[in-house]
């Protein structure tokens, strides 16, 4: 077949349209465009300010050019930037043995993306079940609304058709259960199951926390059937919930996790976390990245944890969010006809509204507020983990402007 002549109709020449180049598998963005950051907020081209309460989706942990993070990737710029897996990587080991000190697991796979580290994690489930003489247990539940990432098995574990068409065909060997319902769990077991995989507090479907009755029993569920219990903790991890990992609010622990986002702190990395059992049996050959591990992302990542496992860190974000939440709520009652209810878990925070979500996050942004969207209509707020109390009072008072314009109307 012979490629088709580039489009050369009148409006389409180089520089009419600055995205031509690029797949139009976005929405068209905003057409703000940013020169720089500085811990909460960021600058667009004529030197507006606006504060950053969406923070790359919950990826720049601690703002825009944190000194700290900055001098770790800029030292080890100067160094070394790749070698690949073929020769140790230090930096790599190190990272590792942290997070499984400071975590349930005794093994870690290091991915470039949260859907890398997703894909790790559901391979690894189906490796345990077969280096343990059940190869058809193959089969994993997953449960509506959920997003775990754009890669093929990924988006057959959340099973949103939306996401789904015209690349999934067939289930790919996952289930979904209903939310929050343990009996809509149950009857998707059989001999087939090999494991769950669920997000703690739902990103991309609403900002929704799991009961604690209901991980719970998931966990006793999988115990008594012989299953992995595998977290995605890509938005709601390193921090973002009020602790290191969101699952540590439910007292329980998984067999299997997956971590992005925030350990990065705006530098691409994923991390696939699993318990010993789990991560012995992803044996030599059976899993690899190219650059997974590389010296930058684990330079920067390491650098983040030195920030987020600082003594007082993880108090003060819980400190924040009850003053936010709090307010927030307030907020609520006063302004019934915009907004009913505040949801989410430590500075992962859903905003319900009773209009579109659209218009209210097109408002905020005009007064200098950048938030997120999130189903089941919901404004999400994500601000930087060490976001001062100034601009937390500063965002309250951008949102009461605009409830109060809004309702004046």
């Amino acid at each position: 077949m012979t490629p088709q002549a580039k489009n050369t109709a009148p409006g389409t020449e180089a520089g009419s349209n600055p995205r031509a180049a690029l797949w139009p598998n976005y929405k068209p963005p905003a057409e703000l465009v940013f020169t720089h950051g500085i811990g909460s907020e960021l600058f667009s081209e004529d030197g507006t300010s606006y504060l950053d309460f969406l923070s790359g989706i919950a990826v720049t942990s601690f703002g825009h050019a944190h000194p700290h993070l900055v001098n770790a990737l800029t030292e080890q710029a100067t160094k070394l930037w790749h070698t690949s897996n073929v020769f140790r990587i230090p930096a790599a080991e190190r990272l590792a043995q942290r997070l499984v000190e400071s975590s349930f697991a005794d093994g870690v796979y290091f991915a470039n993306s949260g859907t890398e580290a997703v894909e790790a994690g559901l391979k690894s489930i189906r490796a345990y079940q077969a280096v343990n003489k059940h190869p058809e247990r193959y089969r994993i539940i997953g449960f509506e609304a959920s997003f775990h990432g754009r890669t093929m098995a990924s988006l057959a574990a959340a099973g949103n058709p939306a996401h789904m068409k015209n690349f999934v065909h067939g289930d790919y060997g996952f289930d979904q259960a209903q939310w929050d319902d343990i009996e809509s769990v149950k009857s998707c077991i059989d001999e087939n199951t090999a494991g769950i995989i669920i997000e703690p507090v739902q990103g991309e479907g609403g900002i929704r926390p799991a009961s604690k009755e209901f991980l719970k029993a998931l966990r006793e569920l999988c115990d008594d059937h012989g299953l992995l219990l595998m977290f995605d903790e890509v938005q709601c991890g390193i921090g973002r919930s009020g602790k290191l990992f969101a699952h540590e609010n439910y007292s329980l622990e998984p067999d299997v996790m997956a971590i992005a986002k925030g350990l990065g702190g705006g530098f691409p990395v994923g991390a696939c976390l699993a318990s010993e059992a789990v991560s012995s049996t992803m044996q030599l050959g059976s899993h690899g990245s190219t650059f997974g591990g590389n010296q930058l992302a684990m330079a920067v990542a390491d650098a983040v944890l030195d920030l987020v496992l600082e003594p007082s860190l993880l108090k003060d974000v819980n400190n924040k969010a009850k003053f936010l939440v709090t307010e927030l709520e307030a907020l609520t009652k006063k302004y019934p006809q915009s907004i009913s209810s505040v949801h989410g878990l430590g500075l992962m925070l859903g905003l319900k509204c009773v209009g579109e979500n659209t218009k209210l996050l097109l408002k905020l942004r005009e007064h200098g507020l950048l938030v997120g969207k999130s189903g089941d209509n919901m404004i999400r707020l994500l601000p930087p983990l060490n976001v001062s109390q100034i601009e937390l009072e500063r965002a309250l008072d951008i949102i009461r402007t605009v409830l109060k314009n809004s309702e004046a109307n």
